[in-house]
């Protein structure tokens, strides 16, 4: 089975999160791992198992804008943080509306991701939430609870989070694996 993971990173947060997951799945998957603006039509389309994350900005998805404004940040002399290598690439939202179909319910697997700031989901927002509404409206079905991983003040993930992704990674290939997918057509 091939899996493919999909993620955009401003602070190399959420990429340190994929790659985790991307591991987790090397137990029950040919994995491949890229930034959203590597994402291609034909990579999705070989992937038995899509996993999409994203960081969450102003309780969603990010925009344009927030991307912009996260990029200022950086760019500030003390902030302390610093741009991902592939944080000036689009982001999720606009790829998501682009995507293909799902290639039937049974047949298109996904999970969704996110990395966000500790606190009250209510608060703080999440933006699997949306990543997985939108690939749910392209056909895919999700197997499992979009799943969120934990930034703390200093904008480092919290101990433990890199962890639990690589098990959530695994957690996800053994569910994939044991849905009987159809011979591609």
């Amino acid at each position: 089975m091939r899996a493919l993971v999909v993620y955009e990173s401003m602070y190399g947060n959420t990429h340190v999160v994929a790659s985790n997951i991307a591991d987790g799945l090397r137990a029950t998957h040919e994995v491949t791992l890229v930034p959203v603006a590597e994402a291609t039509e034909d990579l999705v389309a070989e992937a038995d198992l899509l996993v999409v994350g994203g960081p969450t900005h102003m309780h969603g998805l990010s925009s344009p804008a927030s991307r912009r404004m996260a990029a200022q940040a950086a760019a500030k002399p003390a902030s302390g943080l610093s741009l991902d290598p592939d944080a000036c690439g689009p982001g999720l939202r606009d790829w998501l509306r682009g995507l293909g179909p799902g290639i039937g319910t049974a047949y298109a697997l996904v999970a969704a991701f996110d990395t966000r700031i500790n606190g009250v989901p209510a608060f703080t927002g999440a933006a699997s939430r949306g990543i997985g509404k939108l690939l749910k409206r392209h056909g895919y079905r999700l197997i499992a609870a979009p799943e969120s991983f934990l930034i703390g003040q200093q904008n480092t993930l919290l101990d433990g989070e890199a962890s639990r992704a690589r098990r959530w990674g695994a957690a996800l290939g053994v569910i994939a694996s044991s849905i009987n997918l159809p011979a591609p057509a």
